[in-house]
C-alpha cells in the first residue's frame, strides 16, 4: 500500500470515528433533553424512559433539530407546560456539552 493509500485510510477512517461520535453525542443529547421534558411532564421511571425514547425516535423525523423541538413542544403545549421554543433550543445545546463528555468518557 502506499503512503497515499496509507494517508487516505487514515483520514476516512478518522471521519468515520468521528462521525459514529457525533451521532452518539446527538442521541444522548436527544434522551437528556427527553428525560428533562419527561420531568416536566410529570412522568418518573419506565414512563420517563419511554418519553425520552420517543424523543431519541423523533430526531429521525428530518435532518435538524426541529423535529425534536416539535414533538417536546408538542408535548409540552398538550400538557399546557410553559416553555418556549427558544428555551428548548437552549437546552439542547446545553445536553449536547454533556452529552459529548459522557460519550467521551465511554
Amino acid at each position: 500500500m502506499s503512503g497515499m493509500d496509507e494517508r487516505r485510510n487514515t483520514f476516512e477512517n478518522k471521519f468515520a470515528h468521528d462521525e459514529d461520535l457525533r451521532f452518539r453525542a446527538i442521541a444522548r443529547r436527544n434522551k437528556l433533553l427527553g428525560l428533562w421534558a419527561a420531568e416536566k411532564l410529570g412522568k418518573t421511571g419506565a414512563d420517563a424512559q419511554a418519553y425520552a425514547t420517543e424523543v431519541v425516535r423523533a430526531d429521525f423525523e428530518e435532518a435538524g433539530d426541529e423535529d425534536v423541538i416539535r414533538k417536546v413542544s408538542g408535548d409540552f403545549s398538550a400538557a399546557s407546560v410553559n416553555v418556549s421554543d427558544d428555551e428548548l433550543r437552549l437546552q439542547l445545546l446545553n445536553f449536547l456539552e454533556e452529552a459529548a463528555k459522557q460519550v467521551s468518557a465511554e
